[in-house]
């Protein structure tokens, strides 16, 4: 909790390098996608040890759980297949690289929301997975204000035929204001992120916040 803390604090220092600030919003959301991850289904999975069989040691754990659960020997998980990643371009796609690292291979579309005028909502441009209704979805966007773009792309993915329930959102800070809009219209969505800030303010940004984290990631500020 405190690595997290002061991770924050160095990001949202307006003083602080591209480089310092792109270092350790990385860290950050490696920590995001990692979490976000545990929350995907698993099947249970048997395995063979480098060490014969199983093992002196792990027959030892075998016969403790062959006296509770019979024959079926249950060494561990396997992760989830069927799986694929969002992007709510531009910002969520400083997300991409953090969730390549875990998953290998992992499929990544995109989705382009208009986010000035007609309250964000304008769909301009999106490139999904064919099957992504057979998919888990991690949508990325590293901040969620007032949950206008988000609604819009979570609906699109529903449209798709990814149940409500398939997809977890993950950014790196929140304001409530956008977790009750989305939580409310998806009930059965998971929201993933590292810090709910205190408010928006009368701009709609996300406030004590980081400023445009795209501009920042990216080093378009200027």
């Amino acid at each position: 909790m405190l690595q997290i803390r002061g991770m924050h604090t160095l990001i949202r220092d307006h003083e602080i390098s591209k480089h310092d600030f792109v270092f350790y919003s990385d860290r950050l959301i490696r920590l995001v996608v990692e979490h976000g991850l545990g929350h995907l289904p698993f099947t249970e999975k048997q395995v063979v040890t480098p060490t014969g069989l199983l093992g002196i040691k792990m027959r030892r754990i075998m016969h403790f759980f062959s006296s509770c659960l019979g024959d079926h020997y249950i060494l561990g998980v396997d992760f989830c297949k069927k799986l694929c990643g969002v992007s709510i371009v531009r910002s969520g796609e400083s997300m991409e690289n953090a969730l390549r690292a875990c998953c290998k291979g992992i499929k990544i579309g995109k989705i382009l929301i208009h986010r000035d005028g007609d309250n964000g909502k304008q769909l301009i441009y999106e490139k999904l997975p064919k099957d992504i209704s057979e998919r888990h979805v991690l949508l990325l966007d590293p901040v969620l204000a007032t949950g206008n773009s988000a609604g819009q792309a979570i609906e699109l993915l529903i449209q798709k035929g990814v149940p409500e329930s398939h997809i977890i959102f993950l950014n790196l800070i929140s304001a409530p204001e956008g977790i009750h809009c989305v939580c409310k219209r998806f009930p059965s969505l998971k929201i993933v992120t590292s810090e709910i800030d205190v408010a928006l303010n009368e701009e709609f940004r996300v406030i004590p916040g980081m400023g445009e984290f795209g501009d920042r990631y990216f080093g378009t500020d200027d």
